[in-house]
């Protein structure tokens, strides 16, 4: 039915948008790989996944001799880094690209929130903000002058900082934009075909960067285990 709404033969990538866990695992990758073995499907992917749904997907992928996920569609941006903890490592090690929803914080990085200000009238954050990933004010606001002063820097938009900086982070793909009009879809393509210098990027790091929860930040924050196991940004 999918396809033919669509009009096409087969999908390129078909992602399962949540981890099924009344289902067992080779049973929905046997019927991945059904779909794939009959041109219907040309790669499958996930979303919103934890890392060992992920591993243990790919082990028995691996042993089975089913088709490996190759792409995570991951909620990462400047106000939520944790993606970086455990699945971008996972990414990086395992080959899986990360499609990254909502880049722009749940509409918090378009430039328009500012301390001491209200919401602006049009922001999706009046109704939504409950369903979007938390961000305390003041973390939000650090972030937000790092990217004022880079803005002034390049002379691009916030949005734009802000997606450029993903785009040059390990494993992403590519970012899942939302935007409302033609005005606000242009103004995101402009994120690219530039580069931020390695200084603007360390400035956008220190400033979004907040202490990993167990068992990531001795990783970060003691020399020994670093020198073991070095994070990956």
């Amino acid at each position: 039915d999918a396809l033919r709404r669509l009009g096409t033969d087969y999908i390129d990538l078909l992602q399962l948008h949540a981890f099924d866990a009344g289902t067992p695992i080779e049973e929905v990758l046997s019927t991945l790989d059904n779909l794939i073995r009959a041109g219907k499907l040309r790669y499958v992917g996930v979303s919103n996944f934890s890392g060992w749904q992920v591993m243990k997907s790919l082990a028995q992928a691996d042993s089975q001799g089913y088709p490996r996920y190759v792409a995570h569609q991951v909620y990462y941006s400047l106000v939520g880094r944790d993606y970086e903890w455990e699945l971008m490592p996972l990414g990086l090690d395992q080959g899986v690209g990360a499609l990254v929803w909502s880049p722009l914080g749940w509409g918090r990085l378009t430039g328009k929130i500012r301390r001491g200000q209200s919401l602006p009238e049009k922001s999706r954050l009046h109704d939504t903000a409950s369903f979007g990933p938390p961000v305390e004010d003041e973390h939000l606001y650090r972030v937000m002058d790092a990217l004022d002063v880079v803005a002034e820097e390049t002379g691009k938009t916030v949005p734009q900082i802000a997606i450029n900086w993903l785009l040059q982070r390990p494993t992403v793909s590519s970012v899942i934009i939302g935007a409302r009009n033609e005005e606000q879809l242009r103004q995101n393509l402009g994120a690219v075909g530039w580069t931020l210098t390695p200084g603007q990027i360390r400035q956008l790091d220190a400033a979004s960067e907040v202490t990993a929860p167990y068992p990531y930040f001795p990783y970060r924050r003691q020399e020994g285990f670093a020198r073991l196991n070095p994070p990956v940004v």
